[in-house]
Parts: structure tokens; sequence; C-alpha cells
């Protein structure tokens, strides 16, 4: 006869062992569950095919381990009162997150319709990997998780973000061996050099080597044990070695090995962290980390059809593939599942009996309910400060410049003092170069290693955190957000590549949690994209490219916004709306170098609330008047593009009446049959007029622009400028000619627009085309950019000479001829300037 435990207090560590086991037992025996049944969740009568899913979806490789370090940390919780969350890394490690989660009695709490009876359970178990139940991987909907497992390599980045200005939390995270292959993986071994043992939390990282991913071995797990060792010593970590081989793989001998590792590695972040906050830690210390070896699959079917299966990588997934129609695979399923002895673990009511509540913790102490997994739970508004003090100056023909990103750090300087606890700036060493240096006056960068006198702005604690790992800080950034906070990440443009796939997958993080009711709202994510494609042209070709406001617009847009403030008040006005609102991937794309400043901080903010505008005072027609073309824009660069167009056509064509339109909140203009947040029909058509021609200066890709006005009426009337995937080192004014961005090639497409254009304005259209040729000219004799094309307004013609000085340039020469149309493209035709990269090549 089996002797049922039935033990409400552990009185020994062999009594500690034996409750860990059988929560283990209980957590596998509800993973196999959901990978398999429909029905019979007890097991009360022999499993037939009508109790077995007709499509078994999951994994079951890598659950044994998630399960035992769930069940020893929950012990560790219940024994010393402990705050812990619980990063699960491993693909697809849903099935064994939510056992523990029904085990912790977090998933009925959620999710009453799950009841804890027999028919609750099995409805717990046919939800999983069904249709219209729950996804496979650790997701949204699962308790207690912040890291989506459907991509690998982001668990130690989410892990580390937050324990960022978490001071007692520890953050459990389990990191596959498959996983670690990856390159966010390996940057994140480093991220502990941004943590502060004072303020902050700690991460255990626990490495499971089962040793395979899905067919294939995985690298650590091959390597001589010296060599992991010493790899992981490298990068600043002690590693404690659990290998459950030594002891022939027997759970509970293993759990006694896990137990004592565990044991030590808290103890070493206590010590490291008692010593840092009575002043007597060091800069480096050597944090703990677990390195766990144990079979894939453990604990599963050994051998299937002549093969072997645990230890294998054919214990990826689903071990036994027939269950359905294979009476023997039936048979061996439930040898397997009657294997963790259920009935020790569950009464007739599939009620958990009391033998586990020894280790389940309380209430939000329990890892499935803490509120650091639910982060609006906790989240508190940001102090923000007022926006007036900080705003660039405007003068009435706004000829003020400034720039954008300088203009915002001594904002964020400021955030950053008002918010010490719940704020932090993340960008890869470009603080300085993106001109937010002012943050500098109030905090600085933490760094937690060895400094040399020329060293600037490092310290042992800072709100600031730099690293070249674009995909370490944006796992970090999400990972204190999704706790909690707030933040900004920062840099180059170009380079958000890197993270396309990152931002992806928070986005249906943010789609997938939207639909859950017991998640609430957490911050935005925000993204400030400088040193941007229309300013690089010192940089070259690689680092031109905008192609990252593509990829975030191809998400669900009622959750992504993509902002285009058009000067430095504008960006304020856009930063300090991003930090106040939830829920959204807010990308916000401004300038470094000083442009001219158009609106007052009231004007500004106004503006960005509307999301796109006319502007009245730089067109030639007013509101409610016949327009005969609108100059559109979206973008610092392309704004000053658009508005020196509109001067020119205002100077040398002034019968047309132009309008011109800003776009702040690019989305905006998308489809409001498809999305809640762009304008509607009637604001759209009051401002761009179908019938009437639109040129449009546009920061990006045009294709961007015509797939999201798709729909909109005058579609046809669009004409879209934008990068046209022409770029090199060159000037500036250049770089704008190379993609028909120029405000000559802008004022030209505008009067050829025009029904009569062509013939009517010949000669102004030649001198725009000539205006095109001499700009290039005079910048690949002299280096530089004609001074005619600097700022907004229209200060004469290249051609004629300086500022319009006829015949003279800077030096007092004659202005140089201009070139013929063939070497500097044809303005204002899109697709036109085939000639401009063979010339820049010779």
């Amino acid at each position: 006869m089996t002797t049922v435990m039935r033990m409400a207090r552990i009185e020994s560590p062999a009594d500690r062992i034996r409750v860990v086991d059988a929560w283990w037992r209980a957590a596998n025996y509800l993973t196999v569950g959901q990978i398999y049944l429909l029905d019979n969740p007890l097991l009360e009568r022999p499993l037939d095919p009508g109790d077995i899913k007709p499509r078994l979806l999951g994994h079951w490789g890598t659950s044994p381990a998630l399960n035992l370090v769930y069940a020893h940390c929950n012990a560790w919780i219940a024994e010393r009162g402990a705050s812990m969350l619980y990063v699960c890394g491993p693909g697809h490690g849903g099935p064994a997150m939510n056992a523990n989660a029904w085990l912790d009695g977090t998933w009925s709490e959620l999710y009453p319709a799950i009841t804890r009876d027999v028919r609750g359970l099995q409805q717990f178990f046919r939800q999983f990997s069904f249709p219209g139940g729950i996804p496979s991987h650790a997701a949204p909907e699962t308790p207690g998780s912040i890291n989506e497992g459907g991509e690998l390599g982001y668990s130690l980045a989410h892990a580390y973000g937050a324990a960022l200005d978490n001071p007692d939390l520890v953050v459990t995270c389990v990191i596959g061996d498959g996983e670690a292959e990856t390159g966010p993986l390996a940057a994140s071994w480093q991220a502990h050099t941004f943590l502060d043992p004072v303020k902050d939390g700690a991460v255990l990282p626990i490495l499971n080597l089962n040793g395979y991913k899905i067919a294939n071995p995985t690298i650590l797990a091959r390597i001589p044990e010296d060599d992991l060792v010493s790899f992981f010593r490298g990068t600043g970590y002690e590693p404690i070695i659990v290998d459950s081989k030594r002891v022939d793989d027997d759970p509970l001998a293993v759990h006694a090995l896990f137990d004592g590792a565990l044991r030590r590695a808290l103890a070493r972040i206590e010590d490291i962290q008692d010593a840092a906050r009575v002043g007597n830690g060091v800069v480096r210390p050597r944090w703990p980390m677990i390195v766990l070896r144990t079979p894939k699959g453990w604990t599963g079917p050994k051998e299937v059809d002549g093969l072997p299966v645990e230890g294998t990588f054919r214990a990826h997934q689903v071990p036994l593939p027939g269950v359905r129609e294979n009476a023997e695979h039936r048979a061996q399923l439930e040898q397997w599942m009657r294997s963790y002895r259920p009935e020790e673990l569950f009464d007739a009511d599939a009620q958990p009996l009391p033998v586990l509540d020894a280790i389940r913790p309380d209430g939000d102490a329990r890892m499935s309910a803490t509120p650091y997994a639910n982060g609006g739970r906790i989240r508190v508004p940001l102090d923000r400060p007022d926006l007036a003090p900080y705003a660039a100056p405007v003068d009435d023909e706004r000829w003020t410049t400034a720039s954008s990103t300088a203009t915002l750090g001594p904002w964020l300087r400021d955030l950053i003092r008002r918010n010490p606890e719940t704020f932090r700036l993340f960008g890869p060493d470009e603080t300085v170069s993106n001109k937010l240096d002012a943050v500098f006056e109030d905090t600085e960068r933490v760094w937690r290693a060895r400094t040399v006198d020329t060293d600037v702005h490092l310290a042992l604690e800072g709100r600031v955190t730099e690293v070249l790992s674009e995909q370490l800080l944006e796992g970090m950034l999400e990972g204190y957000v999704l706790s909690g906070r707030h933040g900004i990440i920062n840099t180059y443009e170009a380079f958000a590549h890197i993270i396309d796939s990152m931002v992806g997958q928070h986005a249906k993080w943010l789609e997938s949690s939207a639909e859950i009711d017991w998640r609430l709202p957490v911050s935005n994510l925000t993204i400030l994209l400088s040193s941007h494609v229309w300013r690089q042209d010192h940089n070259g070709f690689s680092h031109q490219d905008p192609g990252f406001l593509d990829v975030v617009a191809s998400k669900q847009q009622d959750l992504v916004r993509l902002k285009f403030p058009p000067d430095a008040n504008t960006l304020l006005a856009v930063a300090t709306h991003a930090m106040e609102t939830t829920e959204r991937i807010e990308v916000i794309v401004a300038g470094k170098h000083p442009e001219p400043v158009f609106l007052g901080i009231e004007d500004a903010v106004a503006h960005a609330a509307a999301g796109v505008g006319v502007w009245d005072w730089a067109g030639t027609a007013p509101r409610g008047d016949e327009v005969d073309v609108i100059l559109a824009a979206a973008g610092d660069v392309p704004t000053v593009e658009a508005l020196a167009a509109a001067d020119i056509l205002r100077q040398h064509a002034s019968d047309v009446a132009v309008r011109v339109v800003n776009v702040v909140d690019l989305l905006s203009l998308g489809d409001p049959r498809s999305h809640q947040h762009p304008i509607d029909d009637d604001q759209y058509d009051a401002l761009f007029l179908p019938g009437t021609p639109v040129v449009f200066a546009f920061h990006g890709y045009p294709s961007l622009v015509h797939q999201l006005t798709y729909n909109r009426h005058g579609h046809d009337d669009l004409h879209v400028h934008g990068f046209m995937e022409r770029g090199t080192t060159t000037s500036p004014f250049d770089m704008l000619m190379r993609n028909e961005m120029d405000r000559f090639a802008l004022a030209h497409d505008a009067l050829s627009r025009l029904p009569d254009g062509t013939e009517r304005f010949g000669d102004l259209l030649g001198a725009l085309t000539d205006a095109r040729g001499a700009a290039r000219a005079f910048a690949y004799e002299n280096g530089e950019d004609h001074p005619a094309v600097g700022g907004w307004r229209f200060a004469g013609w290249p051609q004629d000479g300086v500022a319009g000085e006829p015949n003279a340039d800077a030096s007092g020469s004659p202005a140089p001829e201009a070139e013929s149309t063939d070497s500097a493209g044809s303005p204002g035709v899109e697709g036109a300037g085939s000639g401009e990269d063979s010339q820049t090549e010779r």
C-alpha cells in the first residue's frame, strides 16, 4: 500500500527534500497532462483514444528542470519569506510554468473558469495549445511571466532589467543551453556590470545544460567542464555545478544537490549585498550562478519504438507522438504519468494534497502572483517637469535654431532628478553623441568595473546604462518597464534594426496583454532614434537607414506610435507624452543638429496632441481658400525642406496657392477602418483635400506613407519623397538631392503637378534644376554646402552666388556653373536621379 504524505510543516532537511520532490512530481504530472490529455485528468480509468488531444503540441524536454527549479525556489520563499521573480528562458517552457501556477493556486484565482476540481483540471489540460486556448510557451497569459518564450535570447536581459531598483528582489533566471547560443544572451552575461548591489536586487542565472536543441547538441553542454567554468568565471560569475549524472539521475539525490547549490548561491548573494550596503563591498563582486546538468526529458520515456528518447534531442517536444492511434504509445503514456504517483499528490476532487502546502508561499509571495511580473500593479506615474523652462526660444520669423536632443537633455536630467528610483536612460555609448549629455549634470553611467583617471561620468551607481549591445539594452528596458518602471533607450537610427525582432515580440506581448483583464497597463517602451538618415552624411551609407520605422508600423498600429517632432519644442511635447501614457511602443525620431524652431512650447504641445495639422503661417493659402498644391512633411529635416520649397513658391510663383501640412504622428494617417488611432476620413480630407496634388517630404522610405494611406481618399494625388536608398559620405544637402528630398526637387515636383505647371513655369523649373546642379558642384569643389541652402528660408539661387549675391561665392570668386540635368538628376520626379550614383563613384 502506498503511504500518502500529509505534512503541513517541514521538520528537517529530509522532510524538505521529500516535499520538494512531491511538488516536482505534481508539476511534472500536470505538464504531461497539458501536452496530451483532453479528458480523464486523474487517470481514473485506462486511457483511451478519446482522452488524447488530436494534435499534440508542446515541449517536454526542458520542463522537468524548470519544475525542479520552481519547486526549490518555492521552498526557499516559504522558509525565508524571500521576494523572488522567476524568468523562464527556455523556449516553449509554458506547460511547466502553467503547472506551477496551478499548484500555487494562482491560475484559478486569475481564471475562475478553471475551477479547483476534476472538471477544472480537465479544462486546464484541454486549453493548452488548443484552439481558443493558451500558447505553448510562457506568454502574457502565464501568471508570473515577463518573458515571452517564443523567441530565445532575452531572458537574462529581462531579469537584470527587473532587478534594477528592486533591492529586495532576487530574479531567478533559467536559461536553456540552446538559448545560451544566441547573441543577446551572450551579451547579457555582462549585465551585472550595471548592477548596484546596494540599491538593486540580484539575478541568479541558472543554466540548464540538458544537452540538446530541437535536433542538435548544444555547444556549452559539449565543451570540457574546465572550459565551461573558465568561461563563466571570465564573465564575472562563480559557477556552481549540479550534475545529475553524479548521482545516477536519482531524483531525491538531485534534489539534495540542487538544494545545497541554491542555498549556497543565495547565501553568496546576501553576503555581497550585505557587504555593499554597509560600505564594505567590492567594485566588481563575483556573483553566483548555477549550472544544472539534467537529461533532456528527464523522467519521461527512455525509449520509444526502439529509439532512445530521454537524454536525447528526441525528448525536445512530444516524446510519444502517436498516442491517439498507437495503443503501445498510449500504454507508455499512462505508465509515464503514473510514475509520478498522482494518488500521493491529488485527492479525488483534484485538489493538491496538504503535503504541498508546506512549500506553497502565500499571496503575492508566490512567484506566479508576484506584482513584479504584473508591473502595472506597482507602477507609479512619473513626476514630470513642466516643459516651459526647457523650451527653445522662437522668434516671429522662426529663424532661431536649436538642437532637438540637446533641448531634451536638460528635461531628462530633471526627470531623473525627480524620479531617482523609477526612471532610467539606456543607450549604446551614444548619450553624448546624441547630445543628451546634460543628464550627466545629475547622474553618471553606472559602471561596476575598473576605472582609470581619464574616464568621465563613470560611477558605481548611476541612472544611465551604456553598453554596445542594443539587444541587451532593449531587454533590460523591457524588464524594467514590465516590472513597473519607466525608461528610454536612445540609439542611432540605422542600428535600431538590431532590435527589430525584440520590438516585434514586445508588440505581441502588449497585444496579448491587452486582452487579459488581470494584467494592468505598464509604461511605454520608448525608443528615441537620433543621428538619423538625413544627418549621417559624414558616416556614410552604412549609417543611413530609416527602415526600423517600417518594422514598427507593421505591428498592431493601435499599440505603436511613430513620432516625428519637427523641432526642439515639439520633441519636448512628444517626450513628456510618451512618459505619461502606457501600453505602447513609442518610437521618436529627432535629430541632434541645430534646426529651426518653428513652434513655441504651447503651440508645440497642441500640435503634438493633434498629431497632424495645417501650418497656415508657412503657406500662401489661408484656411478656407482654394488650394492649388499641398506641401506636407514628417520629420525635422523634411520639414525644413518642405518649408523652404514653400518659400521658393511664395517668392517665384506667388499666384500658386500653397498649403503646408506637418505630420508629427505618422500613424494618425493610417486606416481608421482597421485601427482606432488614425484620424477619421473627414479630418483627413479636410487636411489633404482629395483632388489636390500633395507633395509629401517624408523622413523614411516613401512606401510606408503609401501603405498607410492606401485606402484614403485622394491617394492617387499623394506623391511622396523620402529615402531612396541612395547614400554615401557627402554633404548634408547633397544627401538630400541624391534622394530627391531637397527644396528644389520638392518645389519642382509641386509645380509639375499643377495642370498647366510644366508649360506655365518652364523658366522656374529650369532654374530649380540648375540650382541642384550648382549646389552639387559647389559641394564637390569646396567640401561643404553652398551658403544659399542653409536654413529654411529661400536665400537666393546657388547658381547666382552666395545668399543672393550675384556671381560670387564665399571667397568672392565667380559661382560655379550649373551642371547638366543628366548629372544632377531630374528633380521632382520620383525615381529620378539615376546619374547621381555613377557620378559619386567617379
